[in-house]
């Protein structure tokens, strides 16, 4: 495999979402598409045939493995602990500061997430411009069973290692019985 492989696979892409691309283009697309291991290119542009109707370069460096997530994405995950600190988050550099920026607006949903879209992506922008890829860190939030939900998935998702989540439960990832009835008396 190689560079005429992927521009091959972009080519039926365009061609399964109904969309034409010049020759100039499927070759620019290519060789931004360069930088990226091949099988994640291709795993990429398979999720752009099932999911897109219309394909773009952005597109598909948001469904490339181990990259940064779309900001429909980052925001589904941030906007759970907006204004709720019981919620834990397994969430990228970018997510944070974005959504510092939509905080302060959490009276207005809709405006929290117009303001956490535009900062997400331009900062997104430039770490894509600089090859940066995400580097995730955990908020914990009050709720144990939280903290344990989001931290195996952030373990499923490869986010982080099972021994950094180890290290942020209570008794090696089990929350004490105890704790649990605590909190459950506490929530009602």
């Amino acid at each position: 495999m190689g560079i005429h492989e992927v521009g091959q696979a972009v080519l039926v892409t365009c061609e399964l979402v109904g969309q034409t691309m010049s020759d100039a283009a499927i070759e620019g697309m290519v060789a931004e598409l360069s930088r990226y291991p091949e099988a994640s290119v291709m795993e990429a542009l398979l999720r752009c045939r099932r999911e897109l109707r219309r394909l773009t370069l952005a597109d598909i460096l948001d469904r490339l493995p181990g990259q940064h997530p779309g900001p429909e994405e980052a925001w589904g995950l941030v906007s759970r602990c907006l204004a709720n600190e019981r919620v834990s988050i397994v969430w990228t550099e970018e997510m944070r500061e974005a959504y510092g920026a939509a905080s302060a607006l959490a009276n207005d949903p809709v405006a929290a997430r117009m303001t956490f879209k535009e900062s997400y992506t331009r900062l997104v922008s430039v770490a894509r411009a600089q090859r940066q890829p995400p580097s995730w860190s955990v908020s914990l939030g009050y709720d144990p069973h939280g903290r344990e939900v989001a931290l195996s998935e952030a373990v499923q998702k490869n986010q982080i290692s099972q021994a950094h989540a180890a290290r942020l439960l209570p008794s090696g990832g089990v929350v004490a019985p105890e704790v649990m009835a605590l909190v459950e008396q506490l929530s009602e």
